[in-house]
């Protein structure tokens, strides 16, 4: 069996894309570039290999980044920020049903533990933005504006139980946080004030404890079956395997 290319695996086996960073978030303006973010299945029967499918591919367009399923889910069940902004994109370009299916369990993914990896990322950045400020006098502001979106976006997630990532009316004030119109310090409060509302917020929120990880698990496992069932390189071994049957029996 031949591998396959991790550009023919983003191209041929691509179940979910979509176009994320300020185009999503409805923050763009002329100038920004079109993050495109995917999710793509591996054929099962590859896994039979030495050589492992990757778990993600750059590429092969510019700002082209996809995960293979499994490593996706991974890192939502883990509630990492980039990943379930991805699965609440309001800009779909592709979607086949194993990614509708996907889509579906986008709750599943979801839990009290988005406060704990959403605050830790906000402080890395938020540390990253005062060694500007000492540094230069001033920070970064595109970094200060999308900082600024983030903790309202993780406030109202534990507020509301739901992941809304375009900031609607909140355009113009956070794009004026871009231009530099906007002092530091009414920065810098606005930012403390959203941590402390996200703080309260967390021991209150509709979220439950931990993530749904069965069904998403049950919802891989059936991906993966399926996968093998495919026809393909070695499918009679590979199929009479997955059905029960031991290689040489018939």
């Amino acid at each position: 069996m031949h591998p396959q290319t991790p550009e023919s695996l983003v191209r041929d086996h691509t179940v979910y894309s979509c176009v994320m960073g300020s185009r999503a978030f409805g923050l763009a303006t002329e100038d920004s570039d079109t993050d495109r973010r995917g999710v793509f299945l591996a054929p099962t029967a590859l896994y039979w290999c030495f050589e492992k499918p990757p778990t993600h591919v750059e590429g092969p367009a510019e700002e082209q980044f996809s995960w293979e399923l499994e490593r996706f889910c991974e890192l939502a069940l883990r509630a990492n920020p980039n990943i379930l902004e991805c699965l609440h994109s309001p800009l779909v370009e592709s979607v086949d049903d194993t990614g509708r299916e996907l889509l579906s369990l986008r709750e599943a993914f979801l839990s009290r533990r988005t406060h704990e990896t959403f605050t830790r990322y906000a402080h890395g950045q938020r540390h990253k933005l005062d060694a500007d400020v000492r540094t230069h006098g001033a920070p970064r502001w595109k970094h200060a504006m999308h900082l600024l979106r983030l903790l309202t976006s993780a406030r109202d997630l534990l507020r509301t139980g739901v992941l809304t990532i375009d900031v609607g009316d909140e355009r113009e004030p956070l794009l004026a946080v871009k231009r530099g119109e906007v002092p530091w310090p009414e920065v810098e409060a606005r930012m403390n004030r959203l941590a402390r509302e996200g703080e309260e917020t967390a021991r209150r929120s509709p979220l439950p404890d931990e993530p749904d990880r069965r069904r998403v698990e049950d919802f891989l496992v059936r991906t993966r079956r399926a996968s093998a069932l495919q026809p393909g390189p070695y499918d009679e071994v590979v199929q009479g395997v997955v059905r029960g049957r031991g290689v040489g029996e018939d």
